[in-house]
């Protein structure tokens, strides 16, 4: 199990080096987030089922778009903030002159 860990942790940090993004983003993206998203447990859907809505948060844009082909049924229980934007390789798109992630225009000013 520790090995797992290890190799877990070897990733994440190996992305968050290759690519600029934080700590944070890169750990709720590959998380609870995935497993509430695609491999909801019989209480997560109760819970939608009562009308409860699940704000993702940091997803990409590639992610997005397949939970709503996959999840479509449950489309009304989902909610998606601060969506980073990807490149053809999946890898997130840059800002030329900051350097930091794009991220879909919400529509919420």
């Amino acid at each position: 199990m520790r090995a797992r860990s290890f190799a877990t942790a070897a990733v994440a940090l190996a992305l968050f080096a290759a690519h600029n993004v934080s700590y944070a983003e890169l750990y709720a993206a590959h998380s609870w987030q995935m497993k509430r998203l695609f491999k909801p447990t019989d209480a997560d859907l109760k819970s939608e089922a009562r009308g409860r809505v699940m704000i993702y948060d940091g997803l990409t844009d590639k992610t997005v778009e397949r939970a709503l082909q996959e999840q479509f049924d449950r489309v009304d229980a989902m909610m998606f903030t601060r969506t980073v934007v990807t490149d053809s390789d999946g890898a997130p798109r840059r800002n030329p002159d900051s350097g930091g992630v794009v991220y879909e225009d919400d529509g919420c000013d």
